[in-house]
């Protein structure tokens, strides 16, 4: 039976034994990675495609649906991975249906009015390459390039006080966030357009738009990259330690194309550090990544890098770290083969596709490495206790005695524009960003945070809010446990 009970707007403060993995699926035996792998596709192509060139938003029939940006562009690129490795006729069937569906960007915006944000193109330009290479259908590519010059050509993004980095809102606006989601995924799709094409002018970009984003938004001190960059018109500012799955993964994948390319050992080296921090810095006590965001990231761009770091590269490090969350990521896995955010964590009621994407590509990911390796299925999740008294005011303490605790439940719409910060055992998350809850959200109990230890133990678990105003009274939240 499913673990999560409904509790509305409640947040649920949950104890569990992490080093049990949990299955919600109907196999009785254990099953290797190659099953996964094929229960993944089945549960991209079943569950959130919708048979005529869009994908649904979550994993329930009603869901709305859409074949642009982030979310379901991750879903594209999760089956192009999968297409890598089958050339199976049934995706190109699919791709060809989307490609039929996809956005035609117009002219490049030189005014007020612009009808989109800079990384939604940026988005689309990627993974219609995707279905390029897949369909060889020469509208992808006019598609992509046209997508790719709606923001390159602009004049209402490169603004400001470092104009080399684009606005996320057309200008001008009382927005003034510029995010690496825009320049990453331009590099990328730069670096895709000129393998297609060999212009001079796509690697040029790549190449001005990989410097661009090491200056401005890789950490001073660790080898990330934060998605944040507020300019004022003054000065450009660099958010700390927000450092988003997708941006990093794309920054990998793109150092890591253009050492191909140009034979610079240094993108080499910038890639390989910045796979490595992933590893060590943004994973939970068992070296299982924590992705403490809400669903305006997506890891599947991580997970590509990983894959093409274990594939092409040879890496051990980033072969294993796909096995190790790979295999973690079943206890998130629920019925319908849909996955909550946290592959340390429990599966959910329902799941976006934006949660979905990175348990999907990492089973897809781990059935070509290794096939043949077996993940055990076990008992689900156990509850060991109720923690603490409701929680109605912060910032809020409570200690386990156990092996992992997960927060399940609602913080609330409102805390779009303010963050918790959780610290454990008095140490904040490496990755500040904090949890928060955005519109695109399931209302059925998601999954907001999890953290496992290899072994049980006590620790202690606290909430801060973000700022002074998210502490007077815009929160409430209760503790309760599971059964």
């Amino acid at each position: 039976m499913r673990f999560l009970i409904r509790v509305g707007a409640l947040v649920l403060t949950v104890v569990l034994l992490c080093n049990v993995p949990v299955y919600a699926g109907a196999l009785e035996a254990p099953a290797t990675f190659a099953d996964f792998g094929v229960q993944a596709t089945a549960t991209l192509l079943d569950v959130y495609y919708n048979g005529q060139g869009y994908w649904r938003y979550c994993d329930q029939h009603a869901c709305a649906t859409s074949n642009t940006d982030w979310g379901v562009d991750s879903a594209t690129d999760a089956l192009y991975m999968r297409w890598t490795q089958t050339h199976d006729p049934q995706i190109q069937t699919v791709m060809s249906r989307l490609l039929a569906t996809a956005p035609h960007y117009p002219a490049p915006c030189t005014n007020a009015g612009c009808p989109s944000w800079s990384d939604t193109p940026e988005w689309d330009a990627v993974t219609l390459m995707r279905e390029y290479a897949v369909t060889r259908d020469p509208r992808a590519l006019a598609l992509a390039q046209a997508a790719f010059d709606f923001v390159e050509q602009s004049r209402v993004f490169r603004l400001g006080a470092c104009p080399v980095v684009p606005f996320q809102l057309p200008q001008p606006s009382t927005n003034n966030v510029k995010t690496l989601e825009t320049l990453a995924n331009a590099v990328k799709a730069a670096l895709l357009l000129y393998q297609a094409t060999h212009e001079p002018r796509f690697l040029a970009s790549a190449l001005a738009g990989y410097a661009d984003a090491r200056k401005y938004f890789l950490d001073p001190q660790v080898s990330l990259y934060s998605v944040h960059v507020i300019d004022d018109g003054s000065s450009c500012t660099q958010v700390p330690h927000r450092f988003f799955a997708s941006v990093n993964g794309d920054m990998i994948w793109s150092g890591i194309t253009l050492w191909r390319i140009t034979g610079g050992q240094h993108f080499q080296s910038e890639a390989l550090a910045t796979a490595a921090a992933v590893d060590t810095q943004l994973s939970d006590a068992r070296g299982v990544f924590a992705d403490v965001q809400g669903e305006n990231d997506v890891v599947e761009p991580l997970v590509e890098a990983m894959y093409d770091l274990a594939v092409q590269e040879r890496q051990p490090f980033a072969a294993a770290w796909i096995e190790r969350n790979a295999a973690a990521a079943v206890s998130s896995r629920a019925a319908d083969g849909s996955f909550s955010r946290f592959f340390d964590g429990p599966s959910q009621a329902a799941s976006t596709i934006w949660e979905s994407n990175g348990g999907l590509a990492l089973e897809i990911a781990a059935a070509q490495l290794d096939p043949s390796g077996t993940v055990p299925l076990r008992d689900q999740w156990s509850a060991d206790r109720v923690v603490g008294a409701p929680i109605t005011a912060l910032p809020a303490t409570f200690s386990i005695d156990g092996s992992g605790v997960a927060l399940i439940g609602s913080i609330g719409r409102r805390w779009a524009g303010n963050h918790l910060r959780v610290f454990i055992d008095g140490v904040e998350t490496f990755d500040r960003t904090g949890l928060w809850e955005n519109q695109s959200m399931p209302d059925d109990d998601p999954v907001l945070f999890a953290w496992c230890w290899p072994t049980a133990g006590r620790h202690t678990i606290r909430l801060e809010p973000s700022d002074s105003h998210a502490a007077a009274g815009l929160l409430h939240l209760e503790a309760v446990a599971i059964p």
